[in-house]
């Protein structure tokens, strides 16, 4: 098969034999919470601190989070399968049934998650569709005992010991 013979939809499902975490990224602006969900979070550095998501250029949630000081990410536990809908979805309310905890810095992260990191945007990077998006880890808060959410094959699964 050549690169001119697949779609999009054929591209979208072989990417999609990848299992991987997913995350929300959210902050609070003047009382209001503001996050999405990203499932294409990767660890990059240990020295300095550095770990990046994608994001779909036209988004209209991420360039209310790009413009601010600090963002929270909260890698999704097992149960977080409807918030993770919930956190992507396009209208209504992204916490709806969610509980969740502000810091100071205005980051937000969410109550029940395997992971918290307070960060800060280190680097934008234009990839086709999608920009990379590096942040630089300020602070981090890990909750053992919480299995992650992994998403395959569009689906939200549950990793088995």
């Amino acid at each position: 098969m050549s690169s001119t013979d697949f779609t999009p939809t054929m591209l979208r499902e072989a990417f999609g034999h990848f299992p991987s975490g997913v995350i929300a990224i959210a902050a609070e602006v003047n009382g209001d919470r503001i996050g999405m969900a990203a499932s294409t979070f990767v660890p990059v550095s240990l020295d300095p601190p550095l770990v990046s998501f994608c994001v779909q250029n036209t988004s209209e949630t991420w360039p209310k989070l790009r413009a601010l000081p600090r963002l929270g990410i909260s890698v999704l536990g097992e149960l977080h399968d409807r918030a993770a809908r919930t956190l992507a979805a396009k209208t209504g309310d992204r916490f709806a049934g969610l509980s969740t905890v502000s810091a100071d810095s205005g980051a937000v992260f969410i109550e029940g998650t395997s992971v918290w990191m307070e960060s800060a945007i280190e680097r934008s990077v234009p990839a086709g569709d999608h920009t990379i998006v590096i942040l630089r880890v300020a602070d981090i808060t890990v909750h053992p005992g919480v299995p992650p959410i992994v998403f395959h094959r569009s689906t939200f699964c549950r990793l088995v010991a």
